[in-house]
């Protein structure tokens, strides 16, 4: 039976991807969204072995380097700029002892600034008495047939909001922090504005680059999205986040945009 989850444990550094975690691109591959929120996973056990420093992610960036195999990953953390009021961490994740995805988070003092907190954009209408969308009539692939997407407005090409959720643990029988939880649903933002069907054309997401003006929570990640191309083969896909209280921070992706073969 497949587990209630996207990942299970080998050991403190290595995790097995369940069916769950499968590509919308190939079948064989793994969809980057869980696998991005596994690495703040691996960032938060890394910190936590270090005495509590209060400090809180600013950002995250991911640059995906090559073929993400639906198979066994191990995942290396190092502390890049210790600091306590600012800190670099990276992570390297590897299949088959090659790298696949670097990653580089900074941690910032978190501090009472409730006092000039503004600027923020209006919060979207609540999940609760919202229609869900079977994304997966658009996407194949065992990552988005576990998720419950529920639109905010009709969906239009390029221009999508939606909510985010899932039923599945990112690790079998391991609680993962809120912020794991929630980043590991915001890769899904590049599927669900398509500009045009992914038979026809190929616009897999190199990058993802995250930044956060406060914590986020779950189980709820609100996608705000807009996916432009041009004309040079280059893609934006840009989402503001958003969870149940409101504005969370913004999310990019650089797109590859290319025909399907024999199209």
């Amino acid at each position: 039976m497949t587990p209630d989850s996207y990942f299970e444990a080998i050991d403190d550094h290595r995790y097995k991807p369940t069916p769950h975690a499968g590509g919308a691109w190939h079948r064989d591959e793994q969809h980057f969204s869980p696998l991005g929120g596994l690495v703040v996973h691996a960032l938060d056990r890394h910190r936590a072995a270090a005495p509590d420093d209060g400090l809180v992610l600013g950002r995250i960036s991911y640059d995906i380097l090559g073929r993400l195999a639906l198979d066994e990953c191990a995942i290396e953390v190092e502390t890049v700029r210790p600091g306590r009021t600012i800190q670099l961490l990276e992570a390297v994740v590897r299949i088959a002892d090659r790298p696949v995805v670097r990653a580089r988070a900074w941690y910032l003092a978190r501090l009472d600034t409730a006092e000039v907190a503004g600027g923020a954009e209006d919060r979207l209408a609540p999940p609760g008495a919202l229609a869900p969308w079977p994304l997966s009539e658009l996407w194949p692939g065992g990552y988005i047939a576990s998720l419950d997407v529920r639109p905010v407005a009709p969906p239009r090409p390029g221009r999508t909001t939606a909510w985010i959720s899932t039923p599945l643990e990112l690790v079998a029988g391991v609680p993962a922090s809120p912020l794991a939880s929630y980043l590991a649903l915001v890769d899904t933002a590049n599927g669900i504005a398509v500009r045009q069907p992914p038979g026809a054309w190929m616009f897999p997401n190199v990058d993802l680059s995250v930044h956060l003006h406060r914590p986020p929570h779950g189980p709820w990640t609100g996608l705000d999205t807009t996916v432009t191309f041009g004309p040079t083969g280059q893609g934006l896909t840009s989402t503001v986040l958003h969870d149940a209280d409101g504005p969370v921070g913004r999310a990019q992706q650089i797109l590859t945009v290319r025909p399907q073969p024999g199209t």
